[in-house]
Order: C-alpha cells, then sequence, then structure tokens
C-alpha cells in the first residue's frame, strides 16, 4: 500500500508558498507489535499550524523539516497488530497528518462514535475547536451569567462555539467577525445579541456603539489591531483570553503587540493565555457536555468540507484568506 503524505520541505518566512510543502508518496511499513494503521477519512485544517512550522520556542515543538505536516485527523482502524486497545473497525480521532494513512502505537488515538455525530463534528464541536472554546470561555475566562464577552474571529471554527457557550451560560455576546455574511451568521444563526464587521466598520467606533458599557470577557482570536481596540473597552476586573492571534502569524517583522495594555492596570484586569493541550485529561468530559447541547439545539457546528490531499495547500490558504464558513477540514478518503 502506498501512502500520500504532506512533507515539510522549509520553513517558510511569511506567508507558506509552493516551496514550503511537497507532496510524497511513500509505501507504509510493516506494522510492529502493538501498532495499528488508521486510514483517514477526514483533516483539520487550524490556524496554529503557522506556527508548528516556525523553529522558534512555543507550547509544542515544530514539525520537522522532511516531516509529515502535523494535524489532527479522523480515521478508521483498518489494520491491528496485536494492539488491546483497538479493534479492526473502530473510529478514532488522533494527531496523524496531512497524510492518508498512520502508523500508531495507539497514544494519542482517542475512540470516537461514528454513530452519534457525522465524522467531521469530531474535527470541530467535538474536536480540538470545540474543546479550546469550551475550556477557554469556562475554564480560563470563568464566565458568569450576565457578563458581557466580546469575541473576535467570532464566525470562525473557535470563535463561534465561545460565543454559543457564553449565550448558553446567559452571557451577552457581541461578535467580531470580517463581512456582512459572517456578521449575519453569528447572529441571525447562531444567536449573538451583536456583531461588528472589522473590513467595514471603525473597530473602536463600532466598540462604543456596541459595547457602551464596556465588556467583562474578551476572547481574542486575532491579535493587533482588534486586541488594542478591545483592551480600550475593558470594565473593571475583566478577563482577556490570549486564544490565538492569527492577524499576525505570516508577519515578516516583528508581531504588533498592544499599545492599550494600561488598561489592564486601570481597570484591575487580567489577560490569559491558554492552550488546549493543558486539558487533555478532561476532554471527555467537554465532550459529554457538548453533545448534549447539540441534541438539545443549543448548540450549533459548521463545517466547510473540501477534497483530495493534492489540494491540502490551496485549502490551507483560506484559513487566512477568509475564503471559508466555520470550522476548515479536508476529506481525503478517497472513495
Amino acid at each position: 500500500m502506498n501512502n500520500k503524505q504532506i512533507i515539510l520541505k522549509n520553513r517558510p518566512q511569511g506567508t507558506p508558498d509552493e516551496n514550503t510543502w511537497a507532496l510524497e508518496t511513500h509505501s507504509i511499513p510493516e506494522l510492529q507489535e502493538g501498532e495499528i494503521l488508521i486510514e483517514h477519512h477526514y483533516l483539520s485544517l487550524d490556524p496554529a499550524m503557522r506556527g508548528w512550522m516556525s523553529d522558534t520556542k512555543s507550547y509544542i515543538p515544530p514539525v520537522e523539516i522532511n516531516g509529515v505536516m502535523r494535524a489532527g485527523s479522523v480515521g478508521k482502524v483498518i489494520q491491528n497488530n496485536n494492539n488491546p486497545n483497538f479493534q479492526v473497525g473502530d473510529f478514532v480521532s488522533s494527531w496523524g497528518g496531512v497524510q492518508q494513512y498512520c502508523v500508531s502505537d495507539g497514544e494519542g488515538c482517542f475512540k470516537v462514535d461514528e454513530k452519534s455525530a457525522s465524522l467531521p463534528t469530531f474535527l470541530s464541536v467535538l474536536g480540538m475547536p470545540g474543546m479550546t472554546a469550551y475550556f477557554g470561555i469556562l475554564e480560563v475566562a470563568k464566565i458568569k451569567e450576565g457578563d458581557i464577552v466580546l469575541v473576535s474571529g467570532a464566525a470562525g471554527a473557535v470563535g463561534s462555539i465561545v460565543g454559543q457557550i457564553a449565550k448558553i451560560k446567559g452571557c451577552k455576546v457581541i461578535g467580531i467577525a470580517g463581512g456582512k455574511d459572517k456578521c449575519d451568521y453569528i447572529v441571525n444563526e447562531l444567536g449573538f445579541d451583536a456583531s461588528i464587521d472589522y473590513k467595514s466598520e471603525n473597530i473602536y467606533t463600532a466598540l462604543k456603539k456596541k459595547c457602551p458599557q464596556g465588556v467583562d470577557v474578551y476572547f481574542d482570536n486575532v491579535g493587533g489591531v482588534i486586541l488594542d481596540a478591545a483592551l480600550s473597552k475593558l470594565r473593571m476586573h475583566a478577563t482577556v483570553v490570549i486564544c490565538g492571534a492569527i492577524s499576525q502569524y505570516n508577519n515578516k517583522i516583528k508581531i504588533n503587540g498592544p499599545s492599550n495594555y494600561l488598561s489592564l492596570l486601570v481597570t484591575r484586569s487580567t489577560m490569559k493565555g491558554m492552550v488546549v493541550m493543558d486539558y487533555t485529561k478532561d476532554f471527555g468530559k467537554a465532550a459529554r457536555q457538548m453533545s448534549i447541547w447539540l441534541k438539545e439545539g443549543k448548540l450549533k457546528s459548521r463545517e466547510d468540507v473540501y477534497e483530495g490531499i493534492e489540494n491540502f495547500q490551496e485549502t490551507y490558504h483560506r484559513l487566512f484568506s477568509g475564503d471559508k464558513k466555520g470550522k476548515l477540514i479536508l476529506k481525503v478518503l478517497e472513495e
């Protein structure tokens, strides 16, 4: 059997280009004792991928040059060489990488019930984005009923779930997104109280209008100018959750940090960073609760699925162009 793989060839400066990755085909090695072979059905494409390609200090080691590009995955166990924890036919989520097949000893693989939800859902609301949103807004921000919550990247995979959970918990939620379609989506379909279109509105003016009383929680996915503006609207003892900074990931120059940081001092507020891997042991609990909300209709999930491992690079760039709706996923199983 042959395995198509996306291999990291160069560490990009700025936006990754055609020299960053190569599509290669390699034979699948024989399974060693205790190993399983997973046939990937879907792969998760996330903004964090840009950071994983950089050889700088981070929360996780970078992808090695000539290594398979890191990615979350969901697929089916099709071979098993005496691994007692899995059976042929099991569906699992893992960090299988951008490839058609993955050989694993089972570490970091989690069984998923393909009958309870569609497979792409396990890469979105029941996957890393959902876990990030759940723990970020409930454990890091520690929202309470009546809080005013501001979310950037509000139509994205994480932000859309953050806002919905905040609404479930009785908060007022304002989402920042790019374009009328996305702003209409978060208000009319997801139930946000208001939206700000950063592409057509002055962010400071819009915040003054939509958040006249300020905000108790700002959940940041984008960084840059929008983070700086949000800091100017903090209420006393507010919390800022730093989840991502997609506006800065492809910078060739120094990252544009906040100049309004003294607002933290004036309002006695807190800015916290969060990484979802810190909560791995509680993923099961979170997934059970999210599943209940899904079944009750309190939580909605949207996946934007594109096909073909050969189209990885084109699909990846949708993360940064904004040309997507919801969670970006690549289908790799050839049917």
